[in-house]
């Protein structure tokens, strides 16, 4: 592996562990409250697109593979207990690790047509599978720190 795609494993490996560290020990009220504005997600969801938008942009964009995505459902997301969110976080370690390793350095010059289903809002732009790794690591970042902040917030408003 090279330098390039060993800095995108550790990126976003050490993203998924931040994830569940983050969810870890809320309650269920706590990882389903919203904040009083309007729009606003919870913590469950937050996470949920997290998750659902790192498998969509790193293993069905920039690796090619054939991933679903139900961008919506992600923002419907609830749960009992953080479980499922860490399950899924230690699996998709696993897997962009076994992908990035396996991945040809070459390959992240190759330009991508995100589609639809995996991309979620904005027009389709061609991008390479670097450019797809980058944004990928930047949207997370940004969700994780609007996940602190909610699960701060709903620590405050629901005693668990």
């Amino acid at each position: 592996m090279t330098g390039e795609l060993a800095v995108y494993r550790t990126e976003l490996k050490d993203l998924l562990a931040r994830l569940s560290a983050s969810v870890e020990g809320l309650d269920e009220e706590q990882l389903n409250w919203r904040p009083p504005t309007s729009g606003s997600n919870s913590v469950y969801v937050i996470a949920a697109h997290i998750l659902g938008n790192l498998e969509a942009w790193v293993l069905g964009i920039a690796c090619e593979q054939s991933i679903e995505r139900d961008r919506p459902a992600e923002f419907r997301a609830a749960g009992p207990d953080a479980a499922a969110l860490i399950d899924l976080a230690g699996k998709l370690a696993r897997r962009f690790d076994e992908t990035l390793g396996a991945l040809a350095p070459a390959a992240l010059d190759g330009v991508r047509e995100p589609p639809a289903s995996l991309r979620g809002v904005g027009p389709a732009e061609p991008l390479t599978a670097r450019g797809a790794l980058m944004l990928t690591v930047q949207h997370a970042a940004t969700h994780l720190g609007q996940l602190d902040i909610t699960r701060d917030w709903a620590q405050v408003s629901v005693k668990g």
